[in-house]
């Protein structure tokens, strides 16, 4: 890949389906999956539920329709969902939950970006009639706005024995619970096991153009169609996309750990350049830059950006450069790295924050 090529850390959601994908895509067999009727989809939905251990699994257009298709069938309106208070499902889906559900979210406020056990327990509403209850314990592994930190195996199992002692279900928002498993040395079963449902995405680290997973029971999965149904996710052919997904637990969960040592080697890289903190050891393939006004060195004196928005200016820096950031904050940079970087990527990113 030649120098031209734009480095795109933005999310490992820009990456392109793979040869072998495309391959697959074209000679998919199909069917009319709202009638469950494709043989690709149904393929890729078995395969998804033995990878978990789970009863069944669907194909979701997005994590986020899984997701909300899971809070819809586990809450009713008027109760809550415990959540970290980075969390995906209570941030960054549209305020979907009290939208579409008519839910509640119930924000834990940690240093990490993990609750404890404590915490949910804490969290968790007294049975008393004035107060709403607490449908849900809602968890992201990995977490996102974290800077891609993992949940350790035994933590995540002492929040879900808090859960069932108080007789509510757990929902895992495991978007990319692949890296998870990767950085814990577990398999995706371990990692999964013990919660009532689990969403993953294949259009991330797996590198599969569209789509998730949901799993869960056999009767959670049923009357998830129907959910998904009513929320504009019935697809017809979707085989040609199911293909793409199968490639990618076939073929693309190994590499994962690629990802993991690139990102450790842009945060090595970053880590020497004069004002830009890596505030959090990345476990993953998420690594957040802290900016600070040192990196403009006098220049931001005279010409300070613009609302203070240090983590912009340093995004613009670098897109001049063709590398492609995001900027969380007005300090906070997110880098993802991903299959589809250029041989020299993680070089030439570091390059251009050097000034």
């Amino acid at each position: 890949m030649g120098k031209n090529q734009v480095v795109d850390l933005r999310s490992d959601t820009v990456t392109k389906p793979t040869p072998d994908m495309r391959n697959a895509m074209v000679q998919a067999e199909v069917g009319d999956d709202v009638y469950g009727e494709d043989p690709t989809v149904n393929r890729l939905e078995e395969m998804a539920a033995e990878k978990l251990g789970m009863q069944a699994a669907i194909l979701m257009p997005t994590g986020t329709m899984g997701n909300q298709t899971a809070l819809h069938i586990h809450c009713r309106p008027g109760s809550e969902v415990i959540v970290e208070e980075r969390s995906h499902i209570s941030n960054y889906e549209m305020a979907a939950m009290a939208a579409l559900s008519g839910l509640l979210a119930h924000p834990v406020c940690t240093d990490d970006g993990l609750m404890t056990a404590g915490q949910v327990r804490g969290a968790i509403r007294p049975d008393i009639y004035y107060l709403s209850r607490t449908a849900l314990v809602a968890l992201e592994n990995t977490h996102n706005m974290a800077g891609g930190k993992v949940m350790p195996l035994e933590r995540t199992r002492e929040i879900l024995n808090v859960a069932k002692e108080a007789g509510v279900p757990a929902h895992l928002d495991g978007a990319r619970i692949f890296n998870a498993a990767q950085s814990l040395d577990i398999t995706v079963k371990d990692a999964v096991s013990g919660f009532d449902s689990v969403m993953f995405c294949l259009s991330k680290g797996l590198g599969a153009p569209v789509g998730s997973i949901l799993a869960g029971a056999k009767e959670f999965i049923s009357e998830a169609r129907r959910v998904r149904k009513m929320f504009g996710g019935g697809m017809r052919q979707a085989g040609i996309i199911a293909a793409a997904g199968i490639v990618a637990l076939e073929v693309m969960v190994e590499r994962i750990k690629n990802d993991h040592e690139a990102a450790q080697t842009l945060a090595d890289g970053f880590s020497q350049i004069g004002g830009i903190e890596v505030p959090v050891k990345p476990e993953t393939n998420i690594i957040m830059l802290s900016i600070k006004p040192s990196w403009f060195g006098e220049q931001v004196k005279k010409n300070p950006p613009e609302n203070g928005d240090l983590a912009g200016a340093f995004v613009d820096h670098l897109r001049k450069a063709g590398v492609l950031s995001l900027a969380i904050d007005h300090e906070q940079v997110r880098m993802v790295t991903h299959y589809d970087l250029p041989d020299d990527g993680i070089e030439r990113a570091v390059e251009a924050a050097i000034k």
